[in-house]
């Protein structure tokens, strides 16, 4: 009891430390390459030419991610761009398929397991003759498996490759 009757003006000290550097500390702000700042309710309206819905969801994803975990943010997916899967060995896209898949901008089966309900409806619309394709072959599910090198799991739940 003495001891805290003598080192009283320590504490006051120490919690004045702690409220200083808690009230104190700089924010931290997520930013673009290019020191545009990103926030969610900052989202462009409508996808910027060359990006397509796969980039425009990767955006919205990591502009989410980025705000809560603090991580740098980029604009359209990260990854070797030169490397495309063959979307023809999804069941139901066949070579025409595929070339509207990759004309709109997805080549990569990540690209494609990553998609909502609300972004397959989107792309239904672009899709023209191949309109609601994506959800009666079931393409997103597909993709998710062949995304993770999954092909016994494929293989059980649509057949062989």
């Amino acid at each position: 009891m003495d001891l805290i009757r003598d080192y009283w003006w320590l504490v006051v000290v120490l919690v004045a430390l702690v409220l200083a550097f808690v009230l104190l500390r700089p924010k931290q702000r997520v930013q673009l390459t290019d020191s545009t700042p990103v926030r969610p309710h900052m989202a462009q309206k409508g996808p910027p030419e060359g990006r397509g819905i796969a980039g425009e969801a990767a955006a919205a994803t990591s502009d989410v991610t980025g705000d809560i975990m603090r991580a740098p943010v980029h604009r359209t997916l990260d990854g070797d761009t030169s490397h495309e899967d063959d979307l023809s060995r999804l069941k139901g896209v066949g070579p025409k398929f595929a070339d509207a898949l990759r004309d709109i901008g997805f080549t990569r089966f990540e690209q494609l397991a990553q998609l909502t309900p609300t972004e397959v409806d989107r792309l239904d619309d672009r899709l023209g003759s191949f309109s609601g394709r994506i959800a009666r072959d079931r393409v997103v599910e597909q993709a998710d498996y062949l995304a993770r090198r999954d092909t016994d799991g494929f293989e059980q739940r649509f057949g062989k490759l």
